[in-house]
């Protein structure tokens, strides 16, 4: 009789254990994770997301499989009593050791933050939490968990807010030094803009300060397009286009379309709000393929994570 087994999950709860911490500015702390079985993560796209499972007070985890390899930690962690379940929030990948097997995460802390960036702040070596992320044995392809999908193009546009700093960060550096790329980063302050090795991209950090969320981002973006109508026009779509208004207080903002033909994709992801305002600026305000425009709603003001 033969005996099959279960393929093997792309996503998994990786059991981490804290070995660096790093304060890169007054808002970012960068950890540095190793562990068991770190030598299968490996990310499918520069701007993968992870899932960042929180330890109780204790330090201790309920089981979601972080011991068995499980291909089913979601719906393990559901089927836990509410007072069980360990709190996560989704994070991206800031980068890989691949010799050493470490994974760095940079988190945002603010000082009013939720669970995820209150631990950031007190984080110290030898601490541990779960991360959910790819193993390559069950195929990084097949775990998703990325939207960087720029096909043939050349010229891009990247825009975000401090969530999307870690991923813009990865996505620059990933890039051939021949791509024309701007980035626009709002960050809470000046000193909060960090080095990116990426000599070749334009890099705007634009400081928040007392202004509002999203306003210096828009901002500087909408000026950009005023000095980029050739690359835009050339971006145009072929016949008009509409776009459904998502109500961003109750429906996921979110859309990556696959590779596609075209010398121009912008990639936007932050604050829903600001984000769809970015959307509606590209698509309707200046004709852009909607096919060349990912777009990701990270956060929303005034509101917490949904985990359900």
């Amino acid at each position: 009789m033969t005996t099959v087994r279960a393929a093997r999950p792309a996503y998994r709860p990786y059991l981490a254990r804290v070995e660096r911490v790093r304060r890169l500015s007054p808002h970012f702390v960068r950890i540095t994770f190793g562990g068991e079985g770190f030598e299968h993560f490996r990310v499918g796209g520069p701007d993968q997301r992870i899932k960042v499972v929180l330890p109780f007070a204790d330090g201790s985890f309920s089981d979601v499989g972080q011991h068995s390899e499980s291909s089913d930690w979601y719906d393990r962690w559901r089927a836990l009593p509410t007072a069980e379940r360990n709190p996560f929030r989704t994070y991206t990948v800031r980068g890989v050791d691949p010799l050493l097997n470490l994974v760095d995460v940079d988190f945002v802390v603010h000082g009013d933050e939720g669970p995820a960036g209150a631990w950031a702040a007190n984080a110290a070596a030898g601490q541990e939490l779960l991360l959910v992320g790819p193993d390559v044995r069950g195929g990084v392809d097949g775990g998703g968990g990325y939207d960087w999908h720029p096909g043939t193009a050349r010229r891009l546009l990247l825009a975000g807010d401090e969530t999307a700093a870690p991923a813009i960060g990865a996505i620059l550096e990933s890039l051939d030094p021949q791509t024309d790329v701007d980035a626009f980063i709002e960050v809470p302050s000046a000193a909060d803009a960090l080095a990116i090795g990426a000599p070749h991209a334009r890099v705007h950090w634009v400081a928040r300060e007392q202004r509002p969320c999203g306003e210096g981002l828009i901002a500087a973006v909408t000026a950009w397009t005023r000095s980029a109508g050739d690359v835009l026009s050339a971006a145009a779509a072929p016949r008009p286009q509409v776009l459904e208004d998502i109500d961003v207080d109750a429906e996921l903002l979110w859309d990556s379309p696959q590779d596609a033909e075209g010398e121009f994709y912008a990639w936007i992801a932050g604050e829903s709000g600001t984000v769809k305002t970015l959307r509606r600026l590209l698509v309707q305000g200046h004709g852009v393929d909607r096919k060349r425009v990912a777009f990701m709603g990270y956060w929303r003001a005034g509101q917490s994570e949904r985990m359900e």
